[in-house]
């Protein structure tokens, strides 16, 4: 009988690489060493060591920290979520012809093969090839930000970027998108891709952005060593997700920060919001593999990456000179006479695009429009 004590003494880097030898199937020569474990634990099955990897993980990182943000509460992190957007390839956003959109996806549980009981396996999701590709997120009225190795100048022109791709409940997803909430790349303006260092892409859209929150990002200096922090995207091509519970687990990179979070492949793009200032601290971009078999299913490794080696997050102070100054609906406070307080101020229409720095406006909508950087 085998000893499932064995399994347990083992590290949570052991188990992920027996199963990805298992699952991959290349041929590729494997390392002496590895070889050695792999040929100690021929008698297990996958299910085992996929149960017990599981059991190691949750004592290091704890439980699936994502939900659909249909669950959040009114407050700054349904701000947050405000901001983010799925992206698609033109050819997965089909015109119905009456004003709206329909994305294609494909079934989660089919796309994946997954094993009963793994979470959101009803729900849209990507193939790689249909569905949500990347994830994103509004920085000025017409620029978008995301990975590097999302969107450069050979794909830009056949990214949909699609605000409100998100559960509307437990059992219904939103397909159907009105057209004002899909917009086109026609340009990058800034992209920096490098293996082991910084990894964004700045996308100018077709037209700004006008019903939407622009996110705050890190301008200068960096995020503490154990700050919480959260992220906002589209694992594995799902609907809108929040998970939180996260840290800071490595802020030594230059470019870069490592922390523990909840994410998947899709997830790639996602702003990583400091969950004290709700400013964005960095970009999703890198991870290692999501799911690894337990029999003849798949099961997710719901510890941020196989080898629970943390996420790595390009810091926004890495592009954060080529963000301009655009204009934030400040509303208007009730009871408030924005000329008795302010003294004489320009009236004007709804601003779309920067008129001078540091100047407050009253809008012909009768808010109070501020001129600010980033």
């Amino acid at each position: 009988m085998a000893d499932i004590q064995k399994l347990k003494a083992l590290s949570v880097e052991d188990l992920a690489s027996e199963l990805r030898d298992r699952s991959a199937k290349t041929g590729k020569a494997v390392p002496s060493m590895q070889q050695e474990l792999n040929a100690n634990l021929q008698e297990f099955d996958d299910a085992t060591i996929a149960n017990v990897l599981k059991d190691n993980q949750k004592v290091i990182y704890g439980t699936d920290d994502r939900v659909d943000v249909f669950q959040l509460p009114a407050g700054p992190n349904m701000d947050d979520v405000d901001s983010v957007v799925a992206l698609f390839r033109a050819q997965d956003v089909v015109d119905n012809g009456n004003g709206t959109s329909t994305l294609q996806t494909v079934n989660f549980r089919v796309a994946q093969n997954l094993c009963p009981g793994e979470r959101f396996g009803d729900q849209p999701a990507t193939d790689g090839r249909i569905g949500c590709f990347c994830s994103g997120f509004l920085v000025a009225p017409d620029i978008i930000a995301t990975a590097g190795h999302c969107v450069d100048a050979g794909n830009v022109a056949n990214v949909r970027f699609v605000f409100g791709f998100r559960m509307r409940n437990a059992t219904t997803a939103e397909t159907i998108i009105n057209n004002g909430e899909i917009y086109r790349g026609v340009a990058v303006i800034g992209r920096q891709l490098v293996g082991n260092g910084a990894d964004w892409s700045l996308v100018r859209l077709d037209r700004s952005v006008t019903n939407h929150r622009i996110a705050r990002i890190r301008r200068a200096g960096r995020i503490g060593n154990t700050q919480d922090v959260h992220v906002i995207g589209h694992p594995t091509g799902l609907p809108t997700k929040f998970a939180g519970g996260a840290a800071v687990r490595d802020n030594q990179p230059n470019a870069f920060f490592v922390a523990n979070l909840d994410t998947y492949g899709g997830n790639s793009g996602s702003p990583v919001f400091n969950s004290d200032t709700h400013e964005v601290e960095g970009i999703l971009v890198r991870g290692e593999t999501d799911f690894v078999p337990e029999g003849n299913c798949m099961v997710s490794l719901v510890c941020p990456t196989t080898g629970c080696r943390g996420e790595d997050c390009t810091r926004t102070t890495e592009f954060a000179q080529l963000v301009g100054s655009s204009w934030l609906n400040m509303g208007k406070p009730p009871g408030v006479n924005l000329r008795a307080m302010m003294g004489a101020v320009t009236v004007m229409d709804t601003p779309t695009s920067p008129q001078r720095p540091h100047v407050f406006v009253e809008g012909n909508d009768f808010n109070l429009w501020v001129d600010w950087w980033g």
